[in-house]
């Protein structure tokens, strides 16, 4: 696919165009991104909507999930006509309807150890939405594997977080940039996390951390600005408060 803008694209992306941080070159980037979507839940839904509109030219998306009624509080990418279908289906569909020059690849299964080189081959860019520490912990050990940048976020309840991995590069200081074990050396136990469908969401905050994830995709793509690298941004939505706290790689001996 060429990532020559037609003219019906620079004006649709007009707005990205007059960034001097994004411009011309920047739209052409993400005309050319590949970037694969583990979830079209809470947090895949204003990722995936948001990167389509910004023109990313290929989208994958990873789930093996179907759209019930108790999703759509949040999962705004889905609609009451789309109860029952694939979430991967569901959330295709929406990309399309928004932004037709995007590419929509469908993976309908969880991503693994196993499946995690497979389903990154042929992409530049991970994206984490997912609710559990298995798929995370899977996903950056991918990403870290390809050499590919990881974005990834998590909420629950009120509060949310995201950050930006990318542990086979050295940050200003030298030093390697930190991995996802160097910020969560080891998942909790079963059942200390419950899940949303144990003590609930705020809708509204999937859609906050998910909007960040897609802008520091953006942010990645474009080369605009400096990501979270090393960084956990914080977010608490009963105090309407960002905090930001930086990790590094641990020492080894």
């Amino acid at each position: 696919m060429s990532d020559t803008l037609s003219p019906e694209e620079i004006q649709r992306y007009a707005r990205h165009i007059l960034l001097p941080e994004v411009g011309g070159a920047g739209q052409q980037k993400l005309k050319r991104a590949r970037v694969l979507v583990i979830g079209a839940g809470g947090l895949g839904s204003p990722v995936l909507l948001y990167l389509a509109a910004a023109g990313v030219g290929h989208l994958g998306i990873v789930d093996d999930d179907g759209v019930s009624l108790s999703n759509l509080q949040r999962q705004v990418i889905h609609d009451t006509g789309t109860i029952g279908e694939e979430k991967t289906q569901s959330a295709a569909r929406a990309i399309v309807r928004l932004n037709p020059h995007v590419t929509v690849t469908r993976f309908e299964e969880r991503f693994t150890p196993d499946t995690g080189e497979r389903l990154l081959s042929g992409f530049d860019l991970l994206i984490d939405g997912s609710d559990n520490f298995d798929t995370r912990y899977a996903a950056a050990d991918a990403a870290e594997a390809a050499r590919l940048p990881l974005v990834t976020g998590a909420v629950g309840r009120f509060d949310g977080s995201l950050t930006v991995l990318k542990p086979y590069e050295t940050g200003a200081d030298g030093r390697p940039n930190p991995t996802f074990r160097d910020l969560f050396p080891e998942a909790p136990p079963p059942g200390l996390v419950p899940d949303c469908a144990q003590t609930g969401v705020a809708g509204a905050l999937t859609g906050i951390i998910g909007s960040l994830m897609a802008m520091e995709t953006v942010k990645l793509i474009t080369g605009a600005g400096d990501p979270l690298v090393g960084r956990l941004m914080l977010y608490d939505g009963l105090a309407g408060r960002f905090d930001t706290i930086r990790y590094s790689r641990r020492k080894t001996a």
